[in-house]
């Protein structure tokens, strides 16, 4: 446990994030979540000290997102990357630039950590707690970063600042429900930054920030098997547990094949570059296995994969039931779900019925273009040494439903990590935490980011 002097010396960034961290905001999935008004209240209340005018937009009773604009100065250029003073406060010279993050977790088991997962607990140089990773660090981060840019004299363009909730359910009251029923609120927005990009990681003794351009399809199914109740001393041959576990078993074996796509082609490349090896020779699974805690996430971004999450049957140990059921998270490159749901059909079999419960489009931006230029330009200010690649996420985020509005969203965090630790591990894992000094490093290069660009 950090001592009192300790936790007195915490920059603001961290001490927003414990603060968020403290709220419990778990989202169960299916419509099930709590915390989620009190988090977002506490960040309206932030918003206002900045002197903005934060909306709080409730899709149900509980279920609260905050959007803030912040106008931009909107400065005539003199000069190659140069400005004058303010000259024109009118918008649209500059397209707007979505800054977002999510307010909810996905469930903690205390028994599973080694502190209180909704403590906020400074320990050994790091903050713990459920949110730390996943994505509490960056609301602090676009919280304190705000503050200093409107401090400064404002952003150059305007700045739509979005705390979603739902985000781990797939944004349906969240960023999908803003989109569809607010979007006069991203108007004139055409990038968005947001979560799981722009950390570091070591490959081969090289320091390299990967910078998230795209991010896989998803599709949520539920597999329900039907069968004969019985007692559970009889031969049963219709058995739905049974013909579950057949199939979810065949489901979650599934190898899927190679397919590459220009983000992880390129990606490859960076990385034979740098470990020095041929990557027709290696292979791609062989490369991705030496960019060290970063495979977690890659290894994933180069096939389909379908796990299994979730098995539900029965209510007494010797009564057979006559359903069961199963859920499969289901992550394809984009374009390829009907063709992924057709090969799932075949593997499981016509016996089980195949529910889709939820389906999101997969994103894949350039890495290059003005924004992408100014983070890469970013984070070598920030880290001289460092090398930046673009690298595709295999999970999802609320990039897709901007994507709705034409908004082409990136993944932007940035954290200058220990090189042994396993950041990308603990998305969504067990003891989630963060150095308070790459909390430090993420604010001051997301300030430089919203200052410049």
């Amino acid at each position: 446990m950090a001592s009192d002097a300790a936790l007195d010396s915490l920059s603001a960034t961290a001490r927003i994030a414990r603060d968020l961290i403290r709220f419990d905001t778990t989202n169960y999935g299916e419509g099930r979540s709590k915390g989620e008004t009190e988090a977002a209240e506490y960040v309206a209340a932030k918003l206002r000290e900045l002197g903005l005018e934060p909306e709080l937009i409730d899709s149900e009773p509980g279920r609260t997102s905050v959007v803030a604009r912040v106008e931009g100065r909107y400065e005539h250029p003199v000069g190659p990357g140069r400005s004058e003073h303010p000259v024109d406060r009118s918008r649209g010279e500059r397209p707007a630039l979505v800054v977002h993050g999510h307010l909810d977790v996905v469930p903690a088991d205390p028994a599973n950590w080694s502190v209180d997962p909704f403590a906020g607990e400074v320990r050994d140089g790091m903050l713990w707690g459920r949110g730390a990773v996943d994505m509490k660090n960056m609301d602090a981060m676009m919280l304190t970063a705000l503050g200093e840019v409107i401090a400064s004299g404002g952003p150059n363009r305007d700045l739509v600042v979005a705390f979603f909730a739902d985000e781990e359910n797939g944004g349906e009251y969240g960023s999908h429900h803003l989109v569809t029923t607010r979007p006069e609120l991203f108007v004139g927005a055409t990038e968005a930054i947001s979560e799981v990009g722009g950390y570091s990681v070591d490959v081969g003794g090289q320091r390299a920030y990967l910078l998230q351009t795209g991010e896989k399809a998803l599709v949520w199914i539920r597999l329900r098997a039907r069968g004969t109740a019985a007692h559970g001393s009889r031969v049963i041959r219709d058995n739905a547990v049974t013909k579950l576990a057949v199939a979810v078993a065949a489901l979650g074996r599934t190898e899927w094949p190679l397919r590459l796509t220009d983000t992880t082609d390129q990606l490859l490349g960076e990385l034979a570059r740098i470990l020095g090896v041929d990557l027709e020779t290696v292979g791609v699974d062989e490369v991705l296995r030496l960019s060290g805690t970063a495979a977690g996430f890659l290894t994933a971004t180069v096939r389909t994969t379908t796990n299994p999450t979730l098995l539900a049957a029965g209510y007494k140990h010797n009564v057979i039931p006559d359903t069961a059921e199963a859920l499969i998270d289901i992550r394809t490159l984009a374009g390829e779900e009907e063709a992924v749901l057709a090969e799932v059909r075949r593997i499981v079999g016509d016996d089980i019925e195949i529910e889709v419960v939820t389906r999101d489009v997969g994103l894949e931006n350039p890495f290059s273009g003005p924004l992408v230029d100014e983070m890469v330009a970013t984070l070598l200010r920030h880290d001289p040494d460092a090398t930046v690649l673009p690298y595709l996420l295999s999970g999802g985020t609320d990039n897709k439903a901007l994507s709705e509005l034409g908004i082409a969203g990136y993944g932007f965090a940035p954290l200058r990590l220990p090189p042994e630790l396993d950041f990308a591990g603990m998305f969504h894992g067990v003891d989630e935490r963060v150095p308070l000094d790459a909390l430090d490093f993420g604010h001051a290069a997301l300030t430089d980011l919203l200052t410049r660009y």
